[in-house]
């Protein structure tokens, strides 16, 4: 059985629909992840969605500010929402899937939005940045004690944090922008190991070559700049590592009308 998942800043749902409508006419996953949905579980175009023969849907919303949804052409088995850092922020969802039908070997997906962090990379000076790290240390805290990863389970999301140097167009000229800073990569490489996790997209792209899926709204021309960064991820338990078949960027939405700054991602499972 193949399943593909998909996972996209869609950066205002309602504003976007149409490219969402596009993405899933054209594509089709099986299960897209939203992020930064920016609208509560009752404004949440369901309709559409259903109409797109995505029958299944999980929300965890709020009003004009981040958001996180699931929508899927499988049932859910269970849904469950996580609080972080005592905001009251929806930056998390899960939900548990049974491909294969009742009896099946459950599949848990977890759908994150980390906190941007702000601009000034000092946690002392910018509470936004300090929120940041504190959401990562309770997601290693959150995956270490509960051990989600030691059965099967798919992480994803916009995690924004660019850990690899080639990860960013420029390593050295974003070493102090938020996204790319050290401590950033250091905690989020201790959420990776928590798991253990794997990272899908460079399991299948090696960790020399450029890949990117965020291109900043400031770019003149973004495509001829191209001065991206790779701020979404797949992560997958160990125990699914032999079921990747495949990932791939969808680069071009980037120049689709009215974009959001993040392009869907999608990897794709042979199970």
């Amino acid at each position: 059985m193949r399943l593909t998942f998909a996972t996209w800043n869609i950066n205002s749902v309602r504003l976007r629909m149409n490219l969402v409508a596009r993405f899933l006419g054209e594509h089709a996953p099986d299960v897209l992840c939203l992020q930064e949905t920016k609208c509560r579980d009752a404004e949440f175009p369901l309709a559409d969605f259903h109409k797109l023969g995505y029958a299944h849907v999980a929300i965890n919303g709020q009003k004009g500010y981040h958001g996180v949804a699931i929508a899927s052409k499988l049932p859910f088995a269970e849904i469950d929402r996580r609080a972080f850092c005592d905001k009251g922020d929806a930056r998390h969802i899960a939900v548990m899937l049974t491909p294969g039908g009742s009896g099946a070997r459950p599949i848990t997906l977890h759908n994150f939005y980390v906190p941007a962090g702000g601009d000034e990379p000092d946690p002392l000076i910018n509470p936004k940045f300090a929120h940041k790290l504190a959401f990562l240390d309770e997601m290693e805290l959150w995956m270490t004690t509960d051990r989600i990863a030691d059965k099967d389970a798919i992480m994803v999301g916009d995690l924004n944090i660019a850990p690899l140097e080639t990860d960013v167009w420029s390593h050295k000229a974003l070493l102090k922008v938020v996204s790319h800073t050290p401590i950033e990569v250091e905690k989020l490489g201790r959420v990776l190991q928590a798991g253990p996790w794997v990272d899908a997209l460079r399991h299948h792209v090696p960790k020399d070559e450029k890949l990117y899926t965020w291109w900043s709204y400031r770019a003149a021309d973004w495509a001829k700049a191209d001065k991206g960064r790779r701020l979404d991820h797949v992560w997958v338990s160990e125990s699914l590592k032999s079921s990747l078949g495949g990932m791939q960027v969808l680069r071009e939405s980037r120049g689709w009308e009215r974009p959001s700054d993040h392009v869907p991602v999608m990897v794709h499972f042979d199970l």
